[in-house]
């Protein structure tokens, strides 16, 4: 899958779903994991994140939103319950992201919704926990910007391999062709 992303929690106070989060963002092969105005407390998190993610993958702690910092043409993904948020499901990812949910009770905050480039919504009939949402939205990058078999029209496996991806000519080549072409 090309690109990156990372996944991050603005004002959460369960340590128990941060860690949960963090030890999905790491099976899902997250590039960083950051906090923006929580109370974290890692050794509380290790109960659910057991993995212990802060040891392999780079975790920012941001104060509050003046210290936010992404790299340069990472995008912000806001996941929340609004009116205004694209549906998980027609969401097209972008390949550098950043995704961001908000603390369990109050969601993301509005200075920090008018930061996002894009705001998501599962679509389902109530919240759902933290670690959850954070589980889908990653599920669903990996559904649309990885490289997998066709799904069957029918129940069951596919009956097809993913296809093996095409790549042209290195660009060394394509260049002195264009420099031959132009010669001639």
């Amino acid at each position: 899958m090309k690109g990156y992303f990372g996944i991050g929690v603005e004002g959460v106070s369960k340590a128990m779903n941060v860690g949960t989060l963090f030890r999905t963002a790491h099976a899902f092969g997250a590039s960083f994991v950051f906090t923006l105005g929580a109370q974290y407390n890692r050794r509380e998190g290790f109960h659910s994140d057991t993995s212990d993610t802060p040891r392999s993958v780079p975790t920012y702690t941001f104060a509050d939103l003046q210290a936010f910092r992404l790299p340069h043409g990472c995008r912000l993904v806001g996941v929340e319950i609004t009116d205004s948020a694209i549906e998980l499901p027609s969401f097209r990812h972008p390949r550098q992201a950043a995704y961001i949910l908000g603390a369990e009770r109050e969601g993301l905050s509005a200075e920090l919704q008018a930061r996002c480039d894009y705001l998501v919504r599962i679509p389902a009939r109530f919240s759902v926990n933290l670690g959850v949402a954070g589980a889908l939205v990653m599920y669903d990058r990996l559904l649309s910007l990885g490289r997998h078999a066709p799904r069957p029209v029918a129940e069951g496996a596919p009956t097809e391999a993913a296809p093996l991806p095409v790549f042209g000519d290195p660009i060394y080549k394509r260049k002195r062709r264009a420099r031959q072409k132009a010669k001639a």
